[in-house]
């Protein structure tokens, strides 16, 4: 590791964004603003708890595994645990995930990020989340953070007089994370915040970008680009 490189205090990095009062900030949620993968950990407890057919469990399950052993693509995948609640209520899909949240994310949110994105808001900077795990979970954590539920592009899907559908909206993973920018905030982020390779696109289209809680493979990226990264506090720097 080149020794002029160095992960920032809470204090420097805090301090780095305030300073550049972002007119627009874009942040990944999972393994960023929270400790996990909400997405993941959502379609396992819905598969557990009925929410969906056993007919789709079962093939939910296979599909999962093959997408483990690298047979299935990622976007597929985030866009499949979008689109298996086809012909449900909206409304009982998003109290479902909402009851999720709830119930095994509250302690796992950085406090740290919690607070920056309530302050940039209050600075008046337009704060959007953008994540490929689907907006049921994601609309469901805006309250935690003072974010509009309208100020979210997350993987979803239309829905058709109150039931979910099978047709795609966007699945905002990797490349889709820019071109869901460019669609609908039409907009360059001033500052973008990310935790993994999916990010880094989203990352590289920002003016200011920052690596927080990365990946290995993101931390090489983010050194070898001199990104400054930032560990929160209730991580271990890796």
């Amino acid at each position: 590791m080149n020794p002029e490189i160095r992960s920032l205090s809470k204090s420097e990095f805090l301090e780095s964004v305030v300073r550049l009062r972002p007119s627009l900030a874009v942040f990944d949620c999972d393994g960023t603003l929270w400790s996990g993968d909400a997405g993941e950990g959502f379609f396992d407890w819905e598969l557990r708890r009925g929410l969906v057919s056993d007919e789709i469990v079962r093939w939910a399950r296979a599909r999962y595994a093959d997408y483990r052993e690298g047979k299935v693509s990622e976007d597929d995948m985030c866009a499949e645990m979008v689109t298996l609640h086809r012909g449900l209520r909206n409304s009982d899909v998003q109290q479902a995930a909402e009851r999720y949240f709830e119930e095994n994310f509250p302690s796992l949110i950085f406090p740290e990020l919690q607070h920056l994105v309530r302050q940039l808001r209050e600075l008046g900077s337009d704060v959007w989340l953008v994540s490929s795990t689907n907006d049921w979970v994601i609309r469901a954590a805006t309250k935690h953070f003072g974010v509009p539920e309208d100020h979210i592009l997350a993987a979803a899907v239309e829905i058709e007089n109150g039931i979910v559908t099978d047709r795609l909206v966007r699945v905002p993973s990797g490349e889709g994370k820019p071109r869901a920018i460019h669609e609908v905030i039409q907009r360059i982020p001033d500052a973008a915040f990310g935790n993994s390779r999916w990010d880094q696109e989203m990352l590289e289209l920002a003016k200011y970008p920052f690596a927080v809680n990365p990946t290995a493979e993101l931390k090489t990226t983010a050194l070898e680009r001199r990104w400054p990264i930032y560990w929160p506090d209730s991580v271990e720097p890796r």
